[in-house]
């Protein structure tokens, strides 16, 4: 299931950003991206629904991960095995709390640890949810400029990069249409 596209922008040298309504669960990608906490604790949200449908061995790598490097700063990501999920791996984006500071800075470094992590094991296309938007309360604008501003300058840093194709994968609702606003003032051609 590839969702509903709600924009699409290509790059020059052949990479598409494509913002989708859709189950990140289901997307088309070789790997996702996972709304982490320092912990890598998996109480609700998509991460929940990450972690229940990659079972067990996610939870153990997510440990085994903790155990060697402890809590995960914010704007850092780390990457796991994707256990049952149909992806080469999940990797684990974590995102500022409200009140910490930088947030815009922090969510953007996030975003390019998660490509960086990406190109590395050369995976071509990747798909992220929204990061610090939820529990985190991040105000939606900024998450909205944040994830859009971390792809196109990911991009413009790497313009012959292995990652073809990233995604923001959402919900319909309120952070969906701060995203379509801030799309008309980063993307308007």
């Amino acid at each position: 299931m590839a969702g509903t596209v709600i924009a699409k922008k290509s790059f020059s040298g052949g990479q598409t950003f494509t913002v989708v309504v859709n189950d990140i669960l289901y997307e088309p990608v070789q790997c996702i991206v996972n709304a982490a906490n320092g912990m890598l604790a998996h109480g609700g949200g998509v991460a929940a629904a990450i972690a229940e449908a990659a079972g067990s061995v996610l939870l153990a790598d997510c440990r085994e991960i903790l155990s060697k490097r402890g809590r995960i700063p914010s704007g850092r990501a780390v990457v796991s095995k994707a256990g049952d999920l149909p992806f080469k791996g999940v990797i684990h984006a974590v995102g500022p709390k409200m009140g910490e500071g930088d947030e815009e800075k922090k969510i953007v470094q996030a975003l390019h640890a998660a490509f960086e992590i990406a190109v590395e094991r050369r995976w071509n296309s990747l798909s992220f949810p929204a990061i610090s938007s939820g529990i985190f309360l991040v105000p939606l604008p900024v998450c909205a400029k944040s994830y859009l501003r971390a792809v196109r300058e990911f991009y413009a840093q790497n313009p012959g990069t292995s990652l073809r194709e990233i995604r923001l994968c959402l919900f319909m609702g309120p952070l969906l249409e701060e995203v379509k606003k801030e799309w008309q003032k980063v993307f308007a051609d």
